[in-house]
Parts: C-alpha cells; sequence; structure tokens
C-alpha cells in the first residue's frame, strides 16, 4: 500500500537534507499517517480509514460524510 491519506491524498514530499557543510542530499519528508478507525452514522459501521493527522482535524470539524463527498469517496466500498 502507498504511503498516502485516503481522504486527502497527502504524500511524501521530496526535500533535501543539508549537512553542516551544506552538501545537499535529497530525501523524502513523509506525512504523519495513522490507522484510525471512525464512525460513519448514515452507514452505521466503523470504517477503517489510514488518515493523515491533519486530516483527523479535519474529520472532527466536518465530518466523514462531508469530507469523503467533497474528495469523491465512496464510503460504501471501505
Amino acid at each position: 500500500m502507498a504511503r498516502r491519506c485516503q481522504l486527502t491524498g497527502k504524500q511524501a514530499n521530496n526535500a533535501f537534507a543539508v549537512s553542516h557543510s551544506h552538501r545537499r542530499t535529497k530525501r523524502l519528508q513523509h506525512v504523519n499517517l495513522q490507522w484510525k478507525r471512525v464512525w460513519w452514522p448514515e452507514g452505521r459501521k466503523w470504517v477503517r480509514l489510514r488518515l493523515s493527522t491533519q486530516a483527523m482535524r479535519t474529520l472532527q470539524r466536518r465530518g466523514l460524510e462531508a469530507v469523503a463527498r467533497e474528495q469523491g469517496i465512496d464510503l460504501h466500498r471501505l
């Protein structure tokens, strides 16, 4: 499975690791992903998602149904 948030689509970012002598080597800045069980009231079931921590905060504010509808995600398939 790819390291990608299932709701927002966030993924790793390319960056440089800069040493004290200012040599730059490529590295990845990974997304903080967590497995989270979220209650889906309309479907009356738990949905297990791999979410970024930013997506978890968005879910608390806006709700699972609204965020999934905006991103075009079918919760019945999860």
